[in-house]
């Protein structure tokens, strides 16, 4: 089986094209979504509530995620100690479905931060979305309903496209400009091959 890595930066469409690989059959493991649940495990609750205080969760199912923006984008060290609880339990995580969809020919990991925060040995290909950067604002803002302010300090900590290119083994172009579906079946049939 081969681990495909899908990432991006914010508002680069990551997850429209997880939800076509889906469709077309591939099994899909979101980081960014398995984060958010995994946040609730209990000792990892324990941990966060140490660093960013009771006021991170709002109730027993509901992550308090203004108060952890805030937290963690206006603090790098916070940011660093958040991010080793939650990618150390995510790794965990990732590698039991890995092991549970074996008989696969591929599966995919997607996250956003998957160069960030070094996972590129858990993967063993990586796909790059990318987009202009004023269609990516475009969508957070629409999406996230984010300000520029917000949206710019999410893409400072992320690593530049650029750099995220280089180490692809496919480029997948989300623009107004090319064709989506076409890009994402050629890459499917190679894996499928």
């Amino acid at each position: 089986m081969i681990i495909v890595g899908l990432t991006g930066g914010i508002g680069s469409g990551k997850s429209t094209v997880a939800k076509v690989f889906e469709i077309l059959g591939v099994k899909i493991y979101n980081s960014d979504e398995r984060a958010k649940e995994l946040y609730f495990v209990p000792y990892i609750k324990v941990e966060i509530e140490k660093l960013l205080g009771k006021k991170a969760y709002v109730s027993a199912t509901t992550l308090n995620k203004k108060h952890i923006s805030e937290k963690i984008f206006s603090d790098n060290e916070l940011l660093k100690q958040v991010n080793a609880i939650i990618h150390t339990e995510v790794k965990k995580d990732s590698d039991a479905f890995a092991k549970t969809h074996a008989n696969e020919k591929y599966i995919i990991k997607e996250s956003a931060l998957l160069v960030e925060a070094k996972l590129l040995s858990s993967i063993d290909k990586l796909l790059v979305v990318t987009s202009n950067i004023n269609l990516r604002k475009q969508r957070v803002a629409l999406r996230d309903g984010f300000s520029e302010e917000e949206i710019s300090k999410r893409m400072a900590q992320q690593m530049p496209e650029e750099e995220k290119i280089k180490l692809a083994d496919w480029v997948l172009e989300n623009n107004e400009e090319n064709l989506l579906i076409p890009q994402i079946i050629k890459i499917h049939q190679s894996l499928m091959a």
